[in-house]
């Protein structure tokens, strides 16, 4: 999408403009994802270079929204940066105090003012604290073995089905 490139390189600038190491072999264009239902973007590396896709539930957001998630995903191509580590974060608090954001490992449809998906999945996980509650479509290591897990409120999470 044509409007989400122009948003990419704008986000890349902000990073240099800042010193962050983002990589110079990432692609120029934003693949839209169809099927991603439990992300808003993700950032795939193939051999040397780096390419990005967002969830097509960001078509319709704000363009902030999306400058946001592309921001946290071209922090991935940052050397040491491939997990949400220390690394990452220290330059994804960079970001935010530079520019606004509010750049986290994970964000919640409410966050970036998109749409909850009609389908909330197979399986859910609740923080058993704030109550925040984790649908997934797959049984991933959360849904196996939610005590490995925190919430952002740092409270237990427990598997309700």
């Amino acid at each position: 999408m044509e409007g989400w490139d122009i948003l990419l390189a704008r986000v890349v600038e902000q990073a240099r403009a800042l010193g962050i190491p983002v990589s110079g072999r990432m692609e120029p264009h934003v693949s839209v994802n169809r099927r991603a239902v439990g992300r808003f973007g993700c950032c795939i590396q193939e051999g040397e270079r780096y390419r990005i896709e967002l969830s097509q539930r960001l078509l319709g957001a704000e363009e902030w929204a999306c400058m946001q998630v592309l921001a946290h995903e071209v922090l991935h191509t940052c050397p040491g940066c491939r997990n949400h580590g220390v690394v990452w974060k220290g330059y994804a608090a960079r970001m935010n105090a530079a520019y606004g954001y509010t750049i986290s490992r994970t964000s919640t449809c409410r966050e970036l003012g998109v749409t909850e998906p009609e389908e909330t999945g197979r399986y859910l996980v609740k923080c058993i604290q704030c109550g925040a509650e984790f649908p997934r479509r797959r049984c991933s290591a959360l849904v196996r073995r939610p005590e490995h897990y925190r919430c952002r409120c740092g409270g237990r999470l427990r598997r309700i089905y």
